[in-house]
């Protein structure tokens, strides 16, 4: 399992390398400009004001952007999860799904490996690829929080991320699983893609439509805490969404173990659910 485990990360070293850099960069500049922006802090809330209280409410909340909840929140964590799930649903709709239809997926299967090796080991890669990826954007804030006078913690600018990692973990493990499910990786990442966005805009309009609430109760953005996890992690929702992905990684790694794998090209509709010993 390690040695897959190590052969994954390095199949996926650049695109740690580029996701972590660019973010590292973004959220550098985020706390650059923190202090000259509030040297603006009078015209600022006037054209917020003219905004309104439902335009700042659609992205993450009418509150004050001064403060480090706030800003950080308004000016990266509210939309971030969809930026950067696009890269966690990429990871997870090819965990096993590419290797099959390039064709390469029986081969490498059959050498002395199980399916359960391979599986768990590809998929603690992708969650130490995430990490790595959010470990980046951390040391990018804490590298701009001296420069910022921004009134936080090293420590509570790492909760935003952990809140972060579980819904990137969430929806990976679900294109995981729907690759297993779905005819191709593709339509796979697509799905879940479309999900991804429907719960961040069904969770946006739900702060200024309260009829969206039942809605919303479904939305795995509705539990994810952003900037405002600076204040303190709500732990109950961290874990919910943790535990919600390790359902979907086990069916997933249950689909894997009864597949019949093809050699090349996307799959069919039809499921073999086969019980049995694992196979190699």
């Amino acid at each position: 399992m390690f040695t897959i485990f190590n052969q994954s990360l390095r199949r996926w070293k650049w695109s740690i390398v580029g996701w972590g850099s660019i973010l590292l960069i973004v959220a550098l500049y985020l706390m650059w400009i923190y202090k000259p922006m509030l040297d603006q802090q009078a015209q600022l809330k006037n054209l917020l004001d003219a905004y309104g209280e439902a335009m700042l409410s659609f992205f993450g909340g009418a509150v004050d952007i001064f403060s480090a909840s706030g800003y950080l929140n308004f000016g990266f964590f509210s939309y971030i999860p969809v930026a950067i799930g696009i890269l966690a649903l990429l990871l997870g709709a090819g965990l096993v799904a590419a290797d099959e239809e390039k064709g390469t997926l029986d081969l490498i299967l059959a050498h002395p490996i199980t399916r359960t090796a391979l599986f768990w080991g590809r998929w603690l890669a992708l969650v130490a690829a995430l990490s790595a990826v959010l470990l980046l954007t951390w040391l990018g804030f804490a590298l701009g929080l001296p420069l910022s006078g921004l009134d936080t913690t090293l420590w509570e600018l790492l909760l935003p991320h952990l809140s972060l990692f579980s819904i990137l973990i969430l929806f990976a493990a679900l294109a995981l699983f729907l690759s297993l499910l779905l005819p191709s990786r593709t339509f796979a990442a697509s799905v879940t893609g479309a999900l991804l966005v429907a719960s961040y805009i069904v969770t946006s309009l739900a702060a200024v439509n309260d009829e969206l609430a039942p809605v919303n109760n479904l939305s795995p953005l509705k539990y994810y805490q952003g900037g405002h996890a600076v204040n303190g992690l709500d732990g109950r929702s961290l874990l919910g969404l943790l535990a919600a992905a390790l359902v979907f990684t086990a069916l997933a790694w249950l689909l894997f173990l009864r597949r019949d794998i093809r050699v090349s090209g996307e799959h069919g509709w039809t499921l073999s659910f086969r019980r049995g010993a694992e196979r190699r």
